[in-house]
């Protein structure tokens, strides 16, 4: 997550100049060339079973395709402000999820963990003091306002995709290897993505972008494709959902310190205590208490 949040800092450079689809398009086949290794089935592994491969699709289709669709759609529509405090929710959404659907017992420390981590990104967002990102000028008030309601919609889908996508990676990695898991969900993302890249790449100009542009893309791919989905997968083989859901907090911590540090930007008073409210949330959901560490620890020898 804090990786997700480095790259998602410094990729603006790309947003401005690709197409979102199309840069979803060339990220989804640098990564798939990078992981055509990873798609060999390893001998000890299974063969794929229709319901993996239902859940392979469903965790590309939420969580890369749809996810992205939502959460840009939804952003344009609404002010940054809801899109944060909305946004903050996916902890919890993970946590009620993993709940439902894999029946994790969710600890209350582990729910208060959750609690803290969505106070503190909603309160950040609350900080901020941004317009809407539509263009009020141009709409009359009462459609503006219908917009912005569909904004705020496509971003709660844009949760429970975001939260569907760590709930169906927690039930693949008791069926296949990390690695494999990260190469399938590429691919099916290369295919869905394929008609709309191929298209917007017929009128785009490829001549116009510069060399330090394709090292960014590349890097970019890597991170978003390989490196943050193989880490993803690793950590959820051995932590339950609902715990992983609390790291997604790191993604906008790791985010605005890449702001601070490299990009120049300022905190202030109310936001740094608001992240450290978010990360207090993720040491309360995953420290070890004090009984579980002294089993862990057994006897002196």
């Amino acid at each position: 997550m804090a990786l997700v949040g480095s790259y998602v800092a410094l990729s603006k450079p790309l947003a401005a100049i690709f197409p979102v689809l199309l840069l979803a398009w060339l990220r989804f086949g640098i990564g798939g060339v990078a992981m055509l290794h990873w798609l060999k089935k390893p001998s000890e592994e299974a063969p794929l079973t229709p319901r993996t491969r239902r859940l392979l699709f469903l965790e590309s289709f939420l969580g890369n395709f749809l996810f992205t669709l939502c959460m840009i759609t939804g952003v344009k529509l609404t002010s940054a402000v809801a899109a944060g405090v909305i946004l903050a929710a996916i902890p919890a959404a993970v946590a009620l999820l993993s709940w439902l659907f894999l029946r994790e017992r969710v600890a209350p420390r582990v729910w208060a963990g959750v609690a803290c981590a969505v106070a503190g990104i909603a309160l950040v967002s609350l900080s901020k003091n941004e317009l809407p990102a539509l263009d009020q000028a141009a709409l009359a008030g009462q459609s503006a306002v219908k917009l912005a309601w569909l904004g705020n919609l496509l971003l709660i889908g844009a949760v429970l995709c975001e939260s569907s996508y760590a709930v169906i990676g927690k039930a693949l990695t008791g069926q296949l290897s990390p690695r494999r898991i990260s190469a399938l969900i590429n691919l099916w993302g290369f295919v869905l993505s394929t008609p709309f890249g191929v298209w917007l790449a017929w009128r785009f100009d490829f001549g116009a972008v510069g060399a330090g542009t394709w090292v960014l893309l590349v890097a970019y791919a890597l991170a978003a494709c390989m490196w943050t989905v193989w880490l993803w997968m690793t950590g959820l083989k051995s932590v339950p959902a609902a715990q992983a859901g609390v790291f997604t907090v790191l993604l906008p911590i790791s985010a605005a310190a890449v702001g601070v540090l490299v990009l120049g930007e300022r905190l202030s008073t109310l936001q740094v205590l608001a992240y450290g409210v978010a990360l207090a949330g993720v040491l309360l959901a995953t420290l070890p208490s004090r009984v579980a560490w002294r089993v862990g620890r057994g006897p002196r020898t």
